[in-house]
């Protein structure tokens, strides 16, 4: 793939846009200037890639919008090296969001479509996350605790499984609500029984699947 001075300069204008819209971590700005969304997306669509809308993918699926991402990646109050395991990998653009900001990432794809197009894509950036095809909504006992746990599909709850693999300490944050519309959360892991809950702004994700999903 070819990334261009022209999305280069897409991308630069996208995360102006997106520091004015109020994300303030410049580690995750950085981000977004370096990652090419529009590897990410259909050829048809790669005139878009910059725009700051969700765009549809494969199998019926959506990347996010920018502003979600770089939202969602700013809460996570993120330091080098921590171990983040994110739930729907999905295009795999956040995924290389966090790689690029120097993450040990674990992330897990339910559909075996995305999760090999996503594969193929994070291989093509040289960016090497611990993938998995399978439920994301029993997160993945083999390495945890994790220091942070991302979710990007709509969850009904809080899935009990991922609040377990979430370190003392650590945060998680995920979308909560029904199919229409949830409500950005930030867990905040107290101890093994006590967890601070924050509920934020609203958004609109495509439905978790899985045991502790919605289907």
């Amino acid at each position: 793939m070819i990334d261009s001075f022209k999305y280069k300069g897409a991308r630069n204008r996208l995360a102006d846009s997106l520091t004015e819209k109020g994300i303030s971590d410049s580690k995750v700005i950085e981000a977004i200037r370096a990652v090419p969304r529009h590897w990410f997306v259909e050829s048809a669509l790669m005139d878009s890639a910059y725009e700051d809308r969700a765009l549809p993918i494969a199998e019926n699926q959506t990347i996010s919008q920018p502003y979600t991402v770089a939202f969602q990646t700013q809460l996570l109050d993120l330091k080098p090296g921590m171990k983040v395991l994110e739930i729907g990998t999905g295009s795999g653009y956040q995924c290389a969001i966090l790689c690029a900001m120097g993450m040990k990432v674990f992330t897990i794809e339910v559909n075996r479509k995305l999760f090999q197009n996503a594969r193929s894509v994070l291989a093509e950036l040289d960016f090497s996350p611990t993938m998995l095809c399978g439920d994301g909504s029993m997160g993945w006992d083999k390495y945890q605790p994790y220091d942070r746990i991302i979710v990007t599909a709509a969850c009904p709850r809080i899935p009990a499984a991922l609040q377990k693999q979430l370190a003392d300490g650590g945060k998680m944050v995920l979308p909560v609500g029904n199919r229409d519309l949830q409500e950005m959360c930030l867990v905040i892991k107290k101890s093994a029984q006590e967890f601070e809950i924050k509920r934020l702004d609203k958004f609109k994700f495509v439905p978790l699947r899985g045991k502790d999903g919605f289907f």
